[in-house]
């Protein structure tokens, strides 16, 4: 098999290589898609440490320098420059303006992030089509109107579908703004997109293959198969596991360094091309210098990408993250546009140089080198300031990429304080870096330094979350409250729709004695997530101690429903639910709702019957019974009391059997049962009082069990002497 492609490769001409069949198959079609995606899926797994450094060096060669070939071929030239003046001067400015703004006001760049990641699928597929087309006419075919349009409405099928994948449904990425699609509607949209992607592809590649067969369209096929490969298996792979296209993957990953290679690959073709035909014009040597060609690529990627985060970082007190995201978001979208503008194969003098019509070639390459020859300007020149500074340039640029490449490695080892610290002196002004280092150093007992890490971080990103988190915990262990308030005062100015952040900035505001400012934040936190727990909890229980329990009842409602549809490992403990089941019938009995705080009373003994709570259980026993006594429904009532003095025998709790002992008699004395039952109720209480020394209870229960003593007289004293008969008839005491 492997001869017999070799030998279909070899029979295909010469001329419709660029370079030659193995580097265009593998590198400009794109036939190593396959193995590459495989390969960085399974080394990322295995060893992310190891991948991310690769992974760094890989856009130092290959992802930096394709944009800056689009710089090359579009500045380089005098006659190119004034050609696309409006995308080399004024569209150029509009993205610099941009760049400015984004540092100043950070709520454009989820916008900025999200234009650039829907953006670049279609710019490789725009690459990818363009390819396809250069050598199908390499190859000889002539391509009709509807044949183009064909082929180009499967490339733009196929993006369109992965478009679908990437705004269905919410983003789990902050920073990019999903659409929200409805699932439903993407599903039923993506059956006639694919049968249309099959219909036009079917089409428009029989046609090709019928001009000119198969083997001379090997890499155009090639390049169809990796559009398949890059758009469509993702998606296909993303509907049969039920799982979210990744955004980024197709920006940041091993896709983009594909992509960038490809590029290089194709641009320095023509640029060799473009140079050896200016030689010819004006009768010199070879002008073709690859290893000048790709130093400038590599310097000029570094001068895009590494000095402008770093000083924009300290200039304006920003995130160096940030930063580097605003400016690669801007940068692609610039090489976006100008790609699309600078590289046409209608384009005369490009069409001459990529399809290999040598009829034309002369005339242009002539043009373009006297262009080129009359707009030579000082700084390209061959005069010895010119080249000092260009080597100079060079040098320096190339020693603050070493050092951010530096930078970079040493931030990757998490677990290694030495390293994470030496990072951070190249670089201070990295907040993901300083939040890590906040927390090896707290790992190291440096609780000090772990809380000047964070507060760095939070200086130059204030909605660091992991970093407000972790100096917010640092405060409150400290009793620090006042400076944790201030911190939550001032991160609510950057993350005002943070509801665990309004939760905590409203405990603290308690805390410190703001009763109103703790309300409002709680309110906020549910406005914005009606799931969170504790907000309805703790504004329920400031509106119940302030004695508004009208208004506290439906917060404790919203905390009870939420924790009755979270999951079983996010619900509180079972005698936490039941003491706010509790409250929440306390505060409907307040605001006269007795047959609303019977239910709660109700739903708190099933739910301590069924967890055996029995202290739980006999309390709210006592609590409903109370209610239904204060509504004169004795029979109810009396079931109640004895239920829960039968759940006090079985708890080892003096005291609270002593309460509800105590309890009982008053009801049986209030609600006209023999006096003999109350006193006896009102015996045993005090005799389990008194060996818990609590004066004040004990002198209340003395009170009223003199009180229904003298109503007895001398049958009083018996029933001290032994009580034991009259307990059980109290326990045994029917409705009446």
């Amino acid at each position: 098999m492997a001869q017999a492609t070799h030998n279909s490769v070899s029979s295909i001409p010469r001329s419709l290589w660029i370079y030659n069949p193995a580097l265009d198959l593998i590198v400009g079609c794109g036939a190593w898609s396959a193995p590459l995606l495989l390969f960085a899926y399974s080394a990322g797994a295995s060893n992310t440490l190891s991948w991310s450094i690769a992974f760094y060096g890989l856009a130092l060669f290959f992802n930096y320098p394709h944009y800056m070939a689009t710089l090359y071929r579009a500045y380089h030239r005098a006659e190119d420059f004034r050609k696309y003046r409006i995308f080399t001067v004024h569209i150029t400015a509009v993205v610099a303006l941009t760049l400015l703004l984004s540092h100043l006001w950070f709520r454009a760049l989820p916008y900025v992030f999200t234009l650039y990641l829907t953006w670049s699928p279609w710019h490789y597929s725009g690459q990818n089509y363009g390819l396809f087309i250069m050598f199908a006419r390499r190859a000889g075919a002539k391509l009709s109107a509807l044949e183009r349009r064909a082929l180009y409405s499967a490339f733009l099928l196929s993006y369109a579908i992965l478009f679908l994948s990437f705004h269905t449904g919410p983003s789990s990425d902050p920073l990019f703004i999903s659409l929200g699609l409805p699932g439903k509607v993407s599903s039923v949209a993506l059956l006639p997109l694919a049968l249309g992607f099959v219909a036009v592809s079917a089409f428009g590649l029989s046609r090709l293959v019928g001009q000119v067969g198969w083997k001379p369209l090997l890499p155009s096929l090639t390049l169809f198969s990796t559009q398949f490969i890059w758009f469509l298996v993702p998606t296909i792979l993303s509907v049969a596991e039920k799982m979210q296209v990744p955004q980024n993957r197709y920006s940041t990953g091993v896709l983009a360094v594909m992509h960038s290679a490809q590029y290089i690959w194709i641009t320095s073709y023509y640029a060799r091309r473009e140079a050896t035909g200016e030689s010819k014009a004006n009768e010199e040597k070879d002008g073709w210098r690859p290893l000048a060609y790709f130093g400038v690529l590599i310097v000029g990627g570094i001068a895009l990408f590494v000095p402008g985060p770093w000083l924009a970082s300290r200039v304006f007190h920003s995130d160096f993250s940030t930063s580097f995201l605003i400016f690669t978001s801007l940068v692609n979208i610039h090489h976006f546009i100008l790609d699309g503008a600078i590289w046409k194969l209608r384009d005369g003098r490009i069409a001459a140089l990529l399809l290999n019509s040598q009829d034309r070639l002369s005339t242009a390459t002539a043009a373009a080198g006297s262009g080129f020859a009359a707009s030579m300007r000082w700084l390209v020149g061959s005069s010895r300031g010119a080249r000092t500074l260009r080597v100079s340039a060079a040098l320096l640029l190339l020693a603050w990429g070493s050092i951010d490449q530096a930078r970079y490695y040493l931030a990757l080892h998490r677990e290694s304080l030495p390293d994470l610290q030496r990072a951070a002196a190249l670089d201070s002004f990295d907040s993901s870096l300083e939040t890590q280092l906040g927390r090896k150093e707290l790992q190291s007992g440096n609780l000090d330094e772990a809380a000047a890490a964070w507060q760095q971080a939070l200086r130059v990103n204030p909605a660091d979350t992991a970093a407000r988190e972790a100096l917010l915990k640092y405060f409150t262990n400290q009793k620090r409250f006042s400076d944790a308030y201030t911190l939550t005062s001032r991160s609510l100015r950057y993350s005002p729709k943070d509801a665990n952040l309004l939760v905590n900035h409203g405990i603290l505001a308690q805390q410190l004695g703001h009763p109103d400012e703790a309300v409002a934040s709680w309110r906020k936190a549910i406005a914005f997530d009606p799931s969170q727990l504790l907000a309805h909890l703790y504004l329920a229980g400031e509106l119940d101690k302030e004695g508004k329990a009208e208004a506290a009842i439906p917060y404790y409602i919203g905390f009870l429903d939420q924790t009755a549809h979270a999951g079983a490992q996010n619900r509180p403990p079972a005698s936490d639910v039941i003491s706010i089941v509790l409250r929440l019938a306390q505060c409907q009995a307040q605001a006269r709702h007795p047959e609303q705080a019977e239910e709660a009373y109700g739903l708190a003994r099933k739910i301590a019957s069924q967890t055996d709570e029995k202290k739980l259980e006999s309390f709210a026993s006592v609590a409903e019974a109370e209610l239904e006594a204060g509504q004169n429904k004795i029979p109810p009532a009396l079931r109640l009391y004895q239920a829960a003095l039968k759940l006090d025998q079985a708890v080892n709790d003096p005291r609270s059997e002593a309460t509800d002992w105590y309890s009982y008699g008053l009801f049986l004395r209030d609600s006209g049962f023999p006096s003999r039952l109350a006193y006896a109720c009102l015996l045993k209480s005090e005799s389990l009082m008194k060996p818990l020394k609590d004066a004040p209870a004990l002198q209340s229960v003395a009170l009223v069990r003199t009180e229904v003593g003298k109503k007895l007289g001398s049958q009083a004293a018996q029933l001290k002497r032994d009580p034991a008969s009259a307990l059980h008839d109290a326990l045994a005491l029917k409705e009446h």
